[in-house]
């Protein structure tokens, strides 16, 4: 395997307009890899910093005079390597000098092209022990937007379609069909208003948060008996966001801890929701294991603001049994190496793992090679728009998906 023989970094603009970092490495046999990463709007507390004091004009001096210095002329194939350097080029312990969206670019391109150079798909380079790359991950797919992913919409910042059939394309599609469903009913409630979509493509309507359930739990039924294919509701509460002194302030309601699991556990009941992503907020370790408990195998409980892809958080939640789940996001921590510790981790524990996109993304389809590599058993990333779409269709290019 060669080594790397030049790397570079550039300003590019993700799906929300936002500046951000990416990198192209090539190695001595000219094989390239290209990432740019993507940026969260709602990040929780423990992630890595995006980027250095002086945003991205600072990072890219910083990859020109700390990070170039100690890639060139690493083997590629070497990922534990490179992302130690990457650790000693920052020196801090949250990626604040280079920036983590630098890391994690960094870290995704050498990956990307050490799979080119040895002529692999990247998935079977990220692939963890015992992942054979045959079970794919359901679709975790965004209908209907609210919290700071769409003002004026619901408190609660997701409504998903979870899609689970065996075929991929047969997740997908049954996903992209809920989000039409629901599109048609908004547009049939209110036909003079301009609906629009958030920034990961889900519908924004001024609708409240159990009337926002009900539309998106009613389109899974249409979409089920429909197609004949598993598909059911999920919510990402992004709890975090509207939790103050104490309470979870909706606009219908303000709820304590003991309150918002009863309503949580109520609302898997009544709607028969398969996925409660950051329920409460992301301190609350004990909230989030009595929600465990209660819904036991019905629900995916999972932890994102609350462990932020840290081993050292989730160590922290497998100790208090706080949850079945975790989301996996790279930029969360900086690294491949740092994620895969992570994964290991939860996958040895008993957790699941869904592998996540971020608001502000791009049209690359990396994130599915790493759902599929990791053996999650979701990926989350929304449905509509050209960043979106790029994720679905390579993960339908990896399942075979083909017609005729």
């Amino acid at each position: 395997m060669s080594r790397i023989v030049t790397l570079s970094a550039r300003r590019v603009y993700d799906s929300r307009g936002v500046a951000t970092v990416e990198t192209t490495v090539t190695t001595e046999s000219g094989a390239v890899g290209q990432v740019a990463a993507p940026s969260g709007a709602s990040t929780g507390a423990h992630e890595v910093q995006a980027l250095p004091e002086g945003g991205v004009s600072k990072a890219l001096r910083e990859v020109a005079e700390r990070v170039r210095p100690r890639l060139l002329g690493v083997e590629v194939a070497d990922q534990v390597g490179v992302d130690a350097r990457l650790h000693e080029s920052d020196g801090t312990p949250d990626f604040s000098a280079i920036g983590g969206n630098t890391a994690t670019a960094v870290s995704l391109s050498v990956a990307i092209a050490h799979a080119s150079e040895a002529r692999r798909p990247l998935w079977q380079v990220l692939a963890r022990p015992g992942v054979r790359g045959t079970v794919f991950p359901a679709i975790v797919g965004n209908c209907l937007n609210g919290g700071r992913h769409a003002i004026g919409g619901p408190d609660i910042q997701e409504f998903h379609a979870i899609s689970s059939a065996k075929d991929p394309s047969d997740s997908v599609r049954a996903a992209l069909e809920v989000h039409k469903v629901v599109g048609e009913t908004l547009h049939a409630r209110w036909p003079t208003h301009a609906l629009g979509r958030g920034d990961e493509g889900g519908w924004v309507a001024p609708v409240g948060n159990l009337e926002a359930l009900e539309i998106l739990s009613e389109a899974c039924r249409t979409v089920r008996d429909r197609l004949k294919l598993p598909v059911a509701p999920g919510l990402d509460l992004a709890a975090s966001e509207f939790y103050r002194d104490g309470k979870y302030r909706y606009r219908e309601q303000a709820l304590d801890a003991e309150g918002q699991l009863d309503f949580l556990v109520g609302l898997v009941d009544r709607f028969g929701l398969t996925y409660l992503e950051d329920p409460f907020d992301e301190e609350d370790f004990d909230s989030f294991g009595k929600l465990t408990r209660a819904v036991g195998t019905k629900a995916m409980v999972v932890g994102d603001d609350l462990f932020t892809t840290r081993l050292s958080r989730l160590r922290t939640g497998v100790d208090r049994k706080a949850t079945n789940s975790i989301l996996i996001k790279v930029n969360q921590v900086g690294t491949l190496t740092d994620t895969f510790e992570t994964v290991d981790f939860a996958r040895s524990s008993g957790l699941t793992t869904v592998a996540s996109h971020r608001s502000g993304d791009l049209p690359e389809g990396w994130l599915s090679h790493l759902a599929v590599g990791i053996g999650a058993a979701g990926l989350k990333c929304g449905l509509l728009g050209g960043e979106r779409a790029a994720k679905l269709n390579e993960l339908l290019r990896l399942g075979g998906a083909h017609e005729g």
